[in-house]
Formats: C-alpha cells, structure tokens, sequence
C-alpha cells in the first residue's frame, strides 16, 4: 500500500504577509505575491501555501481563489510558533550593491537577529534603500524556512554606534590586523553579542583605534588570509552560530 503523501508538501510555497494570523482567517494576496503564487507556481483552489507572519509564527493556509491579479487562500491551522533566533547582530559597513544584497541574505539565513548597516569613512556605498533590504530578507527567509525576520536597523556611521552602544552585549571586531583567534574568541564571551565588519577598504587607523578602545570591543582574527567584507561578514556568522548559536539545536 503506497504510503500517504506528507501534507503539507515540503514543495508548497513560504510566503510572508503583513497582518497576524489566525486559525479561519480569510487572506487576500496581491501583487508581486499573486503573480509568484499564480504565474509561477501556478497554484490551484485546494493546494497548500504556508504564511508567516513574524508575529504568530508559521501557518497551513489553502488556496480557496486564484484570480489573475489576487489570491485568497483559508487559513486552517499554526504548523510552527514563531521561533526564538539567538541574539547575535552583524554590524556591517555599506558595499557595493550586489555585495551588500549578499550579506543581507546570508545573514537572514543563518539565522542573525538583526543586521546595522553602517557608513565608515571608506565605504562606497553611503545609503542603503530599506525597502530593497527589506524585500531580500523576507525572500531570504522564505526560502530558508526561518519565521523570524531579522530587524533592520537604521543606517548608522560607526561614531554614532560606539557612543549608543548597550551595555551587556560584546562586540567582536573583525581587524584585518589581527586579534584573538577567533573560536577562541567565540568560545570565552558567551551571551548577547555582535560582529563588526568594514567595507571595501576596511577601517582607517582612526576608526580603528575607536574601536579597540570601545570596553565593549574584542579584537579577532578571522584566519591567516585577508577576506572581503562580505566573506569575512558570513565566515564570522558561519563561526558563532556554530558555537554559540542554534546550530547544535
């Protein structure tokens, strides 16, 4: 006898919406959303979509309408409560756009709490568009399956983010010129925590030195290589989740 089929599909398609949910609850989708579920997946009135709302958690939803500019699916049941993601942020300076983007989704998929962009004095990129940003992390954490989307902050110069820091919360430094190795690092501050990375050119000796003399500031050492500030952003993400993040969950 062929063994039932696993409902909801692990195929179904994720999809993050803005009001809570409810069990019964009756939702609308619309736009870049309908087209997706519509034109792309070519849903069907009866077929399994799952919706997040950032707020509840995950929920199996049924397509009841696929018109060709909106979708109305029935909310049946919570499948997941929202999850509790570790307090780990990434202080990350601006990059180039494709760079940046790249950072945002890693950072969402690895299960970061919340991103700061920051502008320090050798970044390219001075602004950050919130919308865009917005937009590939929900996608981001869609395709991961994550219910919780990670905050994005305002965009900051470092100044400003060394002067409001909260006590309590270490803040490893990612220095180009060296620090404690950085497992060790990891290993010996356990507790809310955060990575700062530089931009293209990395930080000046000015900015340096602010950091290093921050008490909050531990100095490390991302191996024996000089990394771009994307890969150096996701290596250190990599590092700490798997030592003290929900990796071992």
């Amino acid at each position: 006898m062929p063994a039932t089929p696993a409902w909801p599909p692990k195929s179904a398609p994720r999809l993050f919406v803005e009001a809570p949910l409810s069990d019964g609850q009756q939702v609308t989708i619309e736009g870049g959303q309908a087209h997706y579920l519509g034109k792309v997946m070519r849903v069907a009135p009866g077929d399994a979509v799952i919706l997040c709302d950032d707020v509840t958690g995950e929920w199996l939803a049924r397509v009841a309408e696929a018109g060709k500019r909106a979708v109305t699916v029935e909310v049946e049941r919570q499948l997941r409560a929202r999850e509790d993601v570790p307090d780990f942020w990434l202080c990350a300076a601006l990059l180039k756009k494709p760079n940046f983007d790249l950072v945002l989704e890693k950072a969402t998929e690895l299960g970061v709490a919340q991103v700061v962009p920051l502008v320090t004095r050798r970044c390219v990129a001075d602004k950050l568009n919130p919308e865009r940003a917005r937009t590939i992390t929900v996608e981001a954490a869609e395709q991961c399956a994550r219910t919780a989307l990670p905050v994005l902050g305002e965009t900051a110069k470092l100044d400003a983010l060394l002067r409001d820091w909260p006590e309590g919360r270490v803040l490893f430094f990612a220095d180009e010129n060296g620090g404690s190795p950085v497992a060790e690092a990891f290993a010996a501050h356990k507790g809310p925590a955060a990575l700062l990375v530089g931009p293209e050119g990395g930080f000046d000796e000015t900015e340096r030195a602010a950091v290093r003399a921050h008490p909050a500031a531990v100095a490390i050492a991302l191996g024996p290589r000089i990394l771009r500030g994307e890969t150096a952003a996701i290596a250190g993400m990599a590092l700490w989740m798997g030592l003290n993040g929900d990796w071992q969950a």
